[in-house]
């Protein structure tokens, strides 16, 4: 789930086209910010046992799925038109389809905890 700092790269003009609209650049940058975030102290707190591991886990893949899911959201509102991603499509159709299995199965995981 380490490849969430990926999509940090929607925030750099290099990789997308400056035209790219923040409405969508934006929260889904920063929405990967947060999750990978949250996966390096899931991570921690599994690793040392500790009593708020799972609590992590949790909190990480509901925000991890929730940033997935509205930033199709978000680019569905935003207009996007074909080539404003760069570089940025292969994390649209090689990573995010990854981190949707992944999340699945985590979920599904806790779930039967």
């Amino acid at each position: 789930m380490f490849l969430r700092f990926i999509g940090l790269s929607f925030l750099s003009p290099g990789v997308v086209d400056p035209a790219l609209p923040a409405a969508f650049a934006a929260p889904a940058g920063f929405g990967d910010l947060a999750t990978g975030v949250l996966a390096i102290v899931a991570t921690i707190g599994l690793a040392r046992h500790t009593s708020w591991a799972i609590g992590s886990v949790w909190l990480f893949n509901i925000v991890g799925a929730a940033d997935l899911v509205l930033a199709f959201i978000q680019g569905a509102r935003s207009g996007l038109e074909p080539g404003m991603l760069g570089a940025g499509f292969y994390i649209v159709t090689s990573v995010v389809p990854l981190l949707l299995v992944s999340h699945a199965l985590v979920f599904r995981v806790l779930a039967h905890r």
